[in-house]
């Protein structure tokens, strides 16, 4: 067994010194610079900003259909109280039909105001909504022109990346799958150092 890890030693040495390669590569070229953070943050925020809306809308367009339904079911209890109110001859009778046709129409007021107001924000938010795709598409692009001038002028440290990872892909095919699974297991639990 110890004859085993012996022979393995050289391959995990090469093999946490290629980890580190890669990961000091990988934090050179994801710390960028000021103009392509600032950019890369403003982004962020408006891809939170219209998952926000998304879902509001959603929300707001489930609530609309729900009021609009009550809405309408309000609108024809009035009509059938109005239409009860007509027929109606007796004095108590005529008065009860008055109060169920006031009632109706409270009812009906009471639906109508909060789905105006819903509606106009569903409006507002959508009109949002468009304006921040709009900044947000011109942000992307901004920030696609800088990162492809930032990663122009790091090009030997992605072409380095990729023979490292190659690298790191032949010296794991040279262990066993559960030797692999414990050094990324080490490298995660000892802040990436294994060996």
């Amino acid at each position: 067994m110890y004859a085993e890890y012996m022979t393995l030693l050289p391959v995990l040495i090469e093999l946490q010194a290629t980890h580190d390669y890669l990961r000091t590569i990988e934090r050179d070229l994801t710390a960028l610079p000021p103009d392509l953070a600032v950019l890369h943050a403003q982004i962020r925020a408006q891809d939170k900003r219209l998952g926000e809306l998304d879902r509001g809308i959603a929300e707001g367009t489930i609530q609309v259909g729900k009021l609009t339904k009550e809405l309408e079911l309000a609108k024809r209890l009035e009509e059938h109280a109005r239409k009860h109110l007509k027929t109606v001859d007796q004095k108590v009778k005529y008065a009860a039909a008055i109060r169920e046709v006031d009632e109706r129409e409270r009812q009906r007021h009471g639906l109508e105001r909060p789905l105006k107001e819903l509606e106009a924000r569903l409006v507002a938010a959508a009109k949002e909504q468009i304006e921040i795709k709009a900044r947000r598409i011109e942000a992307q692009t901004q920030f696609d022109e800088l990162h492809q001038i930032f990663m122009s002028e790091h090009e030997n440290q992605v072409a380095a990346r990729g023979e490292l990872g190659k690298k790191r892909k032949i010296l794991e095919s040279q262990m066993t799958p559960a030797e692999v699974t414990r050094f990324g297991r080490l490298l995660s639990q000892r802040m990436g150092r294994a060996v």
